[in-house]
Formats: C-alpha cells, sequence, structure tokens
C-alpha cells in the first residue's frame, strides 16, 4: 500500500457497489452495471446511465436521504434481477395476493416498479422496526418494572439493546449459506474498488491482494446510523424528559431523515480522509464488516472487475471523491 494505513489510499473514488446474488452491482458517476454469473458460468452485463442530482437532492444533510432511498430501490431492483439470472429461482410459482392484483391490473413494466418500490420500502420498514423501534419497546417494559429507572439510563439501555439486535442480525445472516456467497461478493466488490484506488491495473491477482473491508461500505452506514440515533436519543429525550414509550418511538421516526442525512455527511467526511481521528471515528463501522465481507474466490473477483470496469468514467479524475 501507498500509505502506512492499509486502509487508505493515494486516491479516493466514488465509485461503489453492493453484492448480489453471485454478481455485483457497481455505480460510478455516470452509470451503474450490473454483472451477474450465470448457471453456465458467462457473464450476464447490464448497464443504465445515471441521472445527475438536481436542486434539493444536491445540497449537504438533504443529499444523503436521495442517496439512501435510491439506492434501497436500484439495490432490490438489481437484486430481483440477480435473483432471476443466476438461476436462485428456477421454478414459476403462481402469483398470489397483492402480487396478483398488482399483476392484473398494470402492464409488467409498472407491476414490476410497484413490487420493487413495496419491496424497498417493507425493507426500510424491517430494518427501523428490528433495530430502532424493538429496542426503544423492549426499554419501555424494562421501565415497566424498574419505575425508578433515570432517563439517561434508559437511553444507554436503548442504544445497548441497538448495537446488540444489530451485530447478532449480522452475525446470523452471515452464518446463513447463500449470504455467506453474497458476503464473499461483498469482499470482491471492495477488494476491487482497493486495487483501482491504488492506481493497480485490475487483475485477479492485484485484486486479491487488497484489504476486504472499505471505510465508505454500507454496513459502517448502518452502523453510524444506529450510533447517531443513540447521541440523538440522550442529548434530546433525557433533557426533555421524554418518558412515554409511544412517543418516543414517533419522535424517533420523525428525526430518521435528519439522522440518515447526518450520517451519510459523517460518512462521507470520515471516509474520504486518513487522519488518525477520522480512522478512529470510522473504526467500530470496519470492525462491523468482519461480519458482512468474506474472501472471495477468483470467479468472484473477475465478477468484481467487470462491473467497476464498466462505470468508469473516460475523463480521469471525474470519480475522485
Amino acid at each position: 500500500m501507498a500509505n502506512q494505513d492499509s486502509h487508505s489510499t493515494p486516491f479516493k473514488t466514488t465509485c461503489g457497489g453492493q453484492a448480489l446474488l453471485e454478481g455485483i452491482l457497481m455505480q460510478g458517476p455516470e452509470k451503474r452495471a450490473i454483472v451477474v454469473r450465470k448457471p453456465d458460468g458467462e457473464l450476464d452485463i447490464t448497464e443504465e446511465p445515471i441521472q445527475p442530482r438536481k436542486g434539493l437532492a444536491r445540497l449537504p444533510f438533504i443529499r444523503g436521504i436521495f442517496v439512501f432511498c435510491g439506492s434501497m430501490v436500484h439495490g432490490m431492483k438489481a437484486l430481483m434481477y440477480s435473483a432471476e439470472v443466476s438461476g436462485e429461482e428456477m421454478e414459476e410459482e403462481e402469483l398470489t395476493g397483492l402480487d396478483k392484483w398488482v399483476s392484473d391490473h398494470f402492464s409488467d413494466e409498472k407491476a414490476t416498479a410497484i413490487i420493487i418500490t413495496l419491496a424497498a420500502v417493507i425493507g426500510i420498514a424491517f430494518s427501523v422496526g428490528l433495530f430502532i423501534l424493538l429496542p426503544t419497546a423492549l426499554t419501555g417494559l424494562i421501565g415497566l418494572v424498574w419505575k425508578t429507572m433515570p432517563l439517561w439510563v434508559r437511553s444507554v439501555i436503548e442504544g445497548v439493546l441497538k448495537v446488540a439486535i444489530f451485530m447478532t442480525y449480522l452475525y446470523l445472516c452471515s452464518k446463513m449459506k447463500e449470504i455467506h456467497r453474497v458476503f464473499q461478493y461483498h469482499g470482491a466488490e471492495h477488494k476491487t474498488i482497493y486495487c483501482y484506488e491504488n492506481g493497480l491495473e485490475l487483475t485477479v491477482e492485484n485484486v486479491r491482494r487488497q484489504p476486504r473491508h472499505h471505510p465508505r461500505c454500507g454496513t459502517s452506514f448502518l452502523f453510524v446510523v444506529i450510533a447517531v440515533s443513540i447521541f440523538l436519543s440522550i442529548v434530546i429525550f433525557t433533557p426533555l424528559e421524554i418518558e412515554n414509550t409511544f412517543l418516543r418511538m414517533a419522535l424517533h421516526l420523525l428525526m430518521l431523515p435528519i439522522i440518515v442525512g447526518v450520517t451519510y455527511e459523517f460518512n462521507r467526511y470520515v471516509g474520504g480522509r486518513d487522519g488518525a481521528l477520522c480512522r478512529a471515528l470510522r473504526a467500530p463501522g470496519m470492525w462491523m464488516q468482519n461480519f458482512t465481507t468474506f474472501e472471495p474466490d477468483d470467479s468472484m473477483i473477475e465478477v468484481g472487475i467487470e462491473a467497476l470496469k464498466r462505470v468508469l468514467p473516460e475523463e480521469k479524475g471525474v470519480d475522485a471523491w
């Protein structure tokens, strides 16, 4: 590596990606690409241009909300596509319930868009419910038994539960065979980007030598979301003496856009710098990647290389962080 920190590079790129089922979604400043390994071993490659953000979507502390929502929608779409291409859904199933109603009332294109949007909304709702609202509810139950519990203690317990639930969820996911392979592709994505940031030729040999933990990773983003939520709970709920569990849950929901906006700017700042303070601030999120990234095999690295090559801009430096 060029610098003393094994996770620092001479060049920081805005290119990033997401691991899929037997594939990788990679996004650059001008386009995104989905590369999936088909059952016959060949690569399925799709590309699409990216519409530049305008207006509010470019403003600090607001742009993060647009980036997060867009990532959820495009990520869910890519995940469903990869499942189809990789052969993970070989059997045709009869549509039932909401899927059937949407399919009967809309064209195939609109039906797919609706289903993907609903899946993204459900995904966000699940994450919010599991990592933010559930710890608040559990702490409220503890308060029914410990009636003299100080508010600052309640906030601390709530924070500890958030971190514990998040870590348990990541650990259990990493033990699932299918998810383990997805996390291997996650490692391939990180290692490929590191290779590019270090100015090395994108070959399997060069990529294999790179670290699999990356400071600008979505795992770190989710961890910081939880950390910011804990901080705001302590500095806002305690002085205002907010004890009602349902009110605390409602305020958590209202603060979520603020938390996402702050987290995006935080990650953007510490992820693009290599000073001692920034390394310390991103260290917990980096450690969390032990659960969400694993060493890929060469075929996975090939997918990462192909995906990154497809989104690199023709003009050098356009993708600088």
